[in-house]
Parts: structure tokens; C-alpha cells; sequence
């Protein structure tokens, strides 16, 4: 018995209605990613030790994208940070909430324009860049202490440009809001990368009310060795930094290296960190020791052990991820084991 055309008709006029749809969804995508980062640690501070289970950075997120032609897309990312050890949120309640990154983003030919809360360009191009988050992410009592993050994160503007001969270009502006008890002035927090083959160059600028900081990198990549060091100049007139107060702690220089050595699975990772004194502080310098083995089980599960050690001097307390802070002049120290996996 033949078909009659209208059913014929329909079948195809439903079939092309699914491919459309299938068309249109494709243009659009949202992925969900995250890592735990869990470590059994051993930390001093001053004359008292305890050993127990961290958390280091814990989170999980959502990014999507919507291709909206022409060149033009639209994006997102949602990303909330939780205590691998207890299960808790790490907002300020307790709660999961998105507080390490909440924006929304259009880019195309001309960069990128992004809306929200993020962190600090500078940041992530300076003390975070490469071998320099060696051994364990930047993340945990063995993150560098000394790198003075002057940027709020919160009612951000920023333009990322396209790469232009290697180098890409970030400027983000806070806005203050009059938000009770915060910072009643603007941040601006401004980074310049270039990168060439090996060679990685970066420098940032950061105020925000009477804290400032600027910042000089480099890093080079020789086979399976890597190495980063940055410099950085900062000016902490809020005292927030420092046992002076409401005087304001002056100016300060600061430097790290760090080296990463990968053999196979294995990955060897040594740093060394130093703050001069405050200038209106005496004995505030500080120093910072790093060493860290990394056994890479896959691409995103990896065994690791680490130690680090701050020396602080009188006037300083450098250490705010150890549990339950690091008092003026005290010394910190913490030996960790823990497993990290990304998904």
C-alpha cells in the first residue's frame, strides 16, 4: 500500500525539526569539573603540634559556552570550594556556595570581557604560573606564604585581550559598593604575559585603597626542568599585614624561587622563598622553605609528600593557612602525605 504524501511530509518536516534542534543544542556546552586535594599533615607553630586531616582547596564547578556566531561566544563558570575532611561548604556559613568563582563572560576576535567574582589576574600570573605552584598547587599549609594579595575578588570588571606575538594583556577593576565593614575604595589589578618557546615573562600592578603591589616573573622550561622566580614590591598602608596596626606597615620587597624536576612518574619540586622587614616594622622580615615529591598515578591522580618551614620574624605572622593561624614571631612548619584527584 503506498504512503500518502502528507505522512511522507510529516516524517520529514519531524525529522528535519530534530536535527535543527540537535544543531542548536550542539552549539552550546557545560562541563563539570573539580578536585579533591586531601592530606594527612603534622604542623608546629611556635611550641605547639598537632597532626590531622586537611583539606587543600577542595572544589567543583561548572563551565559552559554557547557559540553565538560570528566568532562571538558567550560563557559561564560557577565554582564552589568544600573541606574534603569534613564535607562542610567552605562559605562563611558552612555552606557550598559559589565564593571561588562566579562570572559570565562574552569574547570573540577582540578578548574577552568577563562579570563577577574572580581572582586576581596578578595572582594567577605571578606567585601561581607554572613551577611556581609546585608541589602542591599553591594550596594548603605548603603554599606560599610570603606573596602579598592586595585584590578583592568580589563586583569585578574585567578585559582579557586576544594573544597578540605572544603577549596577552588583563585589566579587572573591583567596585567597592560602600559595602559595610570592606575596603570603601575601587581595586584595580592590572597583568602583562609573554611567552616565546620556553620563555614565560610576566609583571602586574595591584591597588586597592592604601595597599599596593607590583610584580616582575619569569620562567623557563629546559627539557623536563622547569624553574619561575618573581619579585615583588609591595606598600601595606592599612597595617593589615604586619603587628603596627593603623601606622601601616611601609614598604616591603619579596622573592621566590622555585625548581621542578620530572623523571617518569616521579616529579621533585624545591623552593625558597624571603621578605625583607617592613619599613616602619623592625624584625618583620621572614623566609619560607618548600620541598615537595609529587608520583603521578594518571594525568589526574597523583600521590604527594611535602614539607615547608617559615621563619617569621617579630613583627610578621606569615602562615594564614595553617589551622588555627600563626601568632607574631612565630615559626611554622608542616610535613603532609595526601592524594589529590581531578575530575
Amino acid at each position: 500500500m503506498p504512503v500518502k504524501t502528507t505522512t511522507v511530509s510529516r516524517v520529514l518536516l519531524a525529522a528535519l525539526a530534530t536535527a535543527g534542534a540537535s544543531a542548536a543544542f550542539a552549539q552550546s556546552s557545560v562541563q563539570i569539573y573539580g578536585r579533591l586535594n586531601t592530606s594527612v599533615e603534622h604542623q608546629k607553630v611556635g611550641n605547639s603540634s598537632l597532626t590531622g586531616l586537611f583539606n587543600n582547596n577542595s572544589r567543583f564547578g561548572f563551565v559552559g559556552s554557547e557559540d553565538l556566531g560570528g566568532g562571538l561566544k558567550a560563557g559561564f563558570q560557577l565554582e564552589s570550594g568544600f573541606e574534603s575532611d569534613t564535607g562542610a561548604g567552605t562559605g562563611s556559613t558552612g555552606a557550598l556556595a559559589f565564593q571561588r568563582q562566579s562570572e559570565v563572560n562574552l569574547s570573540g576576535s577582540l578578548g574577552k570581557l568577563r562579570l563577577g567574582r574572580f581572582g586576581a589576574a596578578t595572582y594567577f600570573g605571578i606567585a601561581d604560573y607554572g613551577a611556581l605552584d609546585e608541589p602542591n598547587h599553591d594550596t594548603g599549609s605548603i603554599a606560599d606564604a610570603l606573596y602579598d594579595y592586595v585584590m578583592r575578588n568580589t563586583n569585578k570588571i574585567a578585559y582579557r585581550s586576544p594573544v597578540m606575538a605572544g603577549l596577552t594583556l588583563e585589566a579587572q577593576a573591583s567596585l567597592h559598593e560602600k559595602t559595610t565593614g570592606a575596603v570603601q575604595k575601587n581595586g584595580y589589578d592590572l597583568y602583562a604575559n609573554w611567552e616565546r618557546g620556553p620563555l614565560a615573562l610576566g609583571a602586574g600592578f595591584t591597588q586597592l585603597g592604601d595597599d599596593r603591589q607590583f610584580a616582575l616573573r619569569g620562567h623557563y622550561i629546559w627539557n623536563a626542568l622547569q624553574i619561575g622566580a618573581y619579585y615583588q614590591r609591595s606598600d601595606n598602608g592599612s597595617g593589615s599585614l604586619c603587628s603596627n596596626g593603623g601606622a601601616g606597615c611601609g614598604t616591603r620587597d619579596a622573592a621566590r624561587v622555585t625548581a621542578a624536576y620530572r623523571a617518569g612518574a616521579s616529579e621533585l619540586a624545591l623552593g625558597y622563598g624571603w621578605a625583607s622587614r617592613w619599613s616602619h616594622v623592625p624584625g618583620s622580615s621572614a623566609r619560607q622553605w618548600i620541598l615537595g615529591y609529587n608520583h603521578h598515578l594518571s594525568k589526574r591522580t597523583k600521590l604527594y609528600a611535602a614539607y615547608t618551614h617559615i621563619d617569621n620574624g617579630s613583627g610578621v605572622a606569615y602562615g594564614y593557612n595553617f589551622k588555627g593561624g600563626v601568632g607574631y614571631g612565630q615559626d611554622a612548619s608542616s610535613l603532609s602525605v595526601g592524594l589529590r584527584h581531578a575530575f
